[in-house]
């Protein structure tokens, strides 16, 4: 018996000390994600508590490759892979809170890339539908975040620019991806008293992020709100 248990001991010690590294490390990234919200978030005037919390309860780490993990929490936009990044804190809580969402929405997302802020919305609102057009990119999204729970998300691989007219309409539609102009058949599965957010410009140049809002008369009115960098929104 005494060999078996000498060689039961160090595979133990081992497992133990994994799993203290793991527990640490979790603790060290959730004080960081609780700073990224004080500091880079809420300083720069997001309010919307639902959204302070999607944003802090929400682990960003595991939406990025584990090489650039160490960064996960700074104020910056990270590669994701696929020549696609994953936008800094703080526009992704600024996008959402522009949407002023509630609980029974049903959110279109165009642009899924590494998953994250389909996961930010999904804590705010009944469903998410998200859109990747590069499809490794939304195989990846889909086995995280079923992987971590998030099952009121649905990941489409397709062309963001046709949007999802069989689910249509959508009480709000985020485009994560520049676009020189509003694609149409986005702005026809926007419900009535909808809004829209959506970097609009050229690619490698800078664009204008703009909140669109149709009223309940089904009229559109049009809100540039910043000036942001995103990659472009391509096609098929």
């Amino acid at each position: 018996m005494k060999a078996p248990l000498r060689l039961f001991l160090p595979l133990f010690l081992v497992f133990l000390l994994t799993q203290c590294l793991r527990a640490n490390e979790e603790e060290s990234f959730t004080k960081e994600r609780k700073r990224m919200v004080e500091e880079q978030i809420e300083e720069r005037g997001v309010v919307d508590k639902q959204v302070l919390r999607a944003m802090e309860t929400v682990p960003r780490h595991l939406f990025i490759p584990e090489n650039m993990r160490a960064y996960s929490y700074l104020d910056t936009p990270l590669p994701i892979g696929s020549g696609q990044t994953i936008s800094q804190p703080y526009i992704v809580a600024f996008m959402t809170e522009v949407l002023t969402l509630k609980k029974g929405d049903k959110v279109l997302e165009i642009g899924t890339g590494s998953g994250y802020q389909a996961a930010i919305l999904s804590l705010i609102v009944r469903e998410v539908h998200t859109m990747e057009i590069k499809r490794d990119l939304a195989k990846r999204a889909r086995e995280i975040l079923q992987r971590l729970g998030y099952v009121n998300v649905t990941v489409y691989a397709g062309d963001g620019y046709l949007g999802l007219p069989g689910e249509a309409p959508f009480d709000a539609i985020m485009i994560t991806a520049a676009t020189p102009e509003i694609p149409p058949a986005l702005l026809d599965q926007l419900g009535p008293g909808g809004r829209m957010v959506v970097p609009v410009g050229q690619p490698s140049r800078t664009q204008s992020l703009t909140l669109i809002t149709r009223k309940s008369t089904g009229e559109i009115s049009k809100e540039e709100l910043a000036p942001v960098l995103f990659v472009p929104l391509t096609r098929d």
